[in-house]
């Protein structure tokens, strides 16, 4: 097999991902697109064992490791999208920009109820 056919389909995968990561707004399509990344990862590490002929089939083993983490990686990520989901109701990146609690009594102008009656 010829390293270059899978080498460029990495490099095309990956530069698909990072523009993802910086031009989407949505948290669900940011984590597809690091998903994406490291599918490309997994793809050279699995081309350059296969072009080294390593009997330990390393780069192999080691991609089975990061499938494991980027399986973590999207279940944890995941949960802390819906957690802002549910308290902010958006998905956007811009809109969430602080992970402290916002309550509403945040959003009113300043002064008290009754100096406000009394103006």
């Amino acid at each position: 097999m010829h390293l270059a056919y899978p080498a460029v389909l990495a490099v095309l995968l990956f530069s698909v991902g990072v523009y993802g990561v910086l031009a989407r707004r949505n948290v669900i399509l940011v984590l597809m697109s690091v998903e994406l990344m490291l599918n490309a990862v997994n793809l050279n590490l699995v081309a350059f064992d296969v072009w080294l002929r390593d009997t330990l089939h390393a780069g192999q083993a080691l991609t089975l490791f990061t499938i494991t983490i980027a399986a973590a990686e999207i279940g944890l990520g995941l949960a802390v999208v819906l957690l802002v989901y549910r308290t902010r109701r958006t998905a956007a990146v811009d809109e969430v920009t602080a992970l402290g609690d916002r309550h509403e009594a945040d959003d009113r102008p300043a002064g008290t109820e009754k100096e406000q009656a009394a103006a």
